[in-house]
């Protein structure tokens, strides 16, 4: 990543430090969590993590582990990939950061499954709470890689025909796209609107041993990612009004930047 600033500017140092002191309270919160394991007869486990009613400790946790993540995804949406596209308007910055917190979604899922298999075929201690939780993660990390794609215009695209019309047949058609867009959109709002917010509104369960707010908590995420799909896809049509016509070939496809990172990575392990 490059180290320029994005859009921070003179924020980027007290975001950075922000993230930091999180993420460092939120280890030691954890740590201590751990301890209390062992040496406390009233020690705060998985279970009680998702039901934090009356245990400050655990809201604490929560809390600052929340923070942690926020100032991350703002810390790292500061930076441009080499193989990003560039922002083109104000709403870019709400995906931007989303994404950041979906790519860091990914490691988390990889740690808990890491856990699960130590835990189940090393100490023979398999948990009641990795699989639900992996899926927790994964549905919003789908969920929030769905608007980082709409973002980089990195959706699905014909263009055998597009690339025929003239320009303003071209832009008729963004416009038929992202009008379908927001027709999906309002129907799956106006269908999912009041099932949503009963669920959310008693934090519906899983139904498991762990019984982690999974209905809860997922179906209004649905419906509130799906609104910002549309309002992006209505971003990058008016940034992309007035861009001039854009002609593509399989060799677009090609990007450089990758292959010589797959090089340079296959060539440190031939060393």
């Amino acid at each position: 990543m490059q180290q320029d600033s994005v859009w921070l500017g003179s924020l980027r140092a007290p975001v950075r430090a922000a993230m930091i002191g999180f993420a460092g309270l939120t280890i030691a919160l954890w740590a201590i969590l751990v301890v209390n394991q062992f040496i406390s007869s009233e020690a705060i486990g998985m279970h009680e993590m998702i039901r934090p009613k009356g245990k400050p400790m655990v809201i604490l946790t929560l809390a600052s582990f929340a923070l942690a993540l926020f100032f991350a995804s703002l810390y790292l949406s500061d930076d441009k990939g080499a193989i990003e596209q560039d922002r083109t308007g104000p709403f870019d910055i709400l995906s931007l950061v989303c994404s950041r917190l979906a790519m860091m979604s990914i490691a988390f899922i990889v740690i808990v499954m890491f856990y699960e298999v130590v835990s189940r075929y090393v100490f023979n201690q398999p948990t009641m709470w990795a699989n639900e939780m992996s899926l927790w993660i994964a549905s919003f990390l789908f969920l929030l890689a769905g608007l980082y794609a709409m973002q980089q215009r990195s959706h699905i695209r014909i263009y055998v025909i597009y690339d025929m019309m003239p320009r303003w047949m071209q832009k008729a058609a963004d416009c038929v796209s992202v009008l379908l867009i927001w027709v999906f959109t309002f129907c799956l709002v106006w269908g999912g609107y009041n099932d949503a917010m009963r669920r959310m509104l008693r934090m519906e369960t899983f139904g498991t041993a762990w019984d982690p707010p999974l209905p809860g908590t997922v179906k209004p995420a649905i419906l509130i990612i799906i609104v910002l799909v549309a309002i992006q896809a209505l971003s990058n049509l008016i940034a992309d009004w007035n861009r001039a016509p854009e002609h593509h070939n399989p060799a677009d496809e090609i990007d450089e930047t990758e292959i010589e990172n797959i090089r340079r990575t296959l060539e440190g392990d031939n060393k």
